[in-house]
């Protein structure tokens, strides 16, 4: 039987299975794993901000495979924090999915932009669902790619 997908609000006891989903992530990436084990205080998924203004979950058959968070930016824009998907469930479309959400919550903040700081390899997921770079930036553990997308109805 296939698995069914939505999409619905992060709840605060999502937070133990998101934090799961990440590792997941994290293990499954060679160009991090390393750093991240060696810090793994840098991965968290912060209860606080597991709100239904501010995440997303997806589910497959009830349980959370992926999620995404967005936070607001001090210029009255808004941050992708953070998205991530179960790698055994990657390219069924839950990312293009999960991004579409959080643009809903993006202008729910009343941005007119969403941020993203990208790993080198989400570059071209990132563009193929409309963000452009726009620069690279120093982050704890190297460079990375930062990414907009205009929020604006054209």
């Amino acid at each position: 039987m296939a698995a069914r997908y939505t999409i619905r609000p992060a709840q605060s006891d999502d937070q133990p299975a998101l934090l799961a989903i990440v590792w997941k992530t994290v293990m499954a990436s060679e160009r991090d794993r390393e750093a991240l084990l060696a810090h793994p205080e840098a991965v968290q998924v912060p209860v606080e901000q597991l709100t239904a203004a501010t995440a997303c979950v997806a589910d497959a058959d009830g349980s959370p495979v992926g999620f995404a968070v967005v936070l607001p930016k001090a210029d009255g824009n808004a941050e992708l924090d953070g998205l991530f998907v179960d790698p055994e469930m990657q390219r069924l479309g839950l990312g293009r999915r999960l991004v579409e959400r959080t643009k809903e919550l993006a202008r729910g903040m009343g941005a007119s932009t969403l941020h993203v700081v990208a790993a080198d390899d989400a570059l071209a997921f990132y563009r193929s669902v409309g963000f452009t770079q726009t620069g690279i930036t120093e982050t704890q553990f190297g460079t990375a790619p930062v990414m907009r997308m205009n929020l604006r109805e054209r």
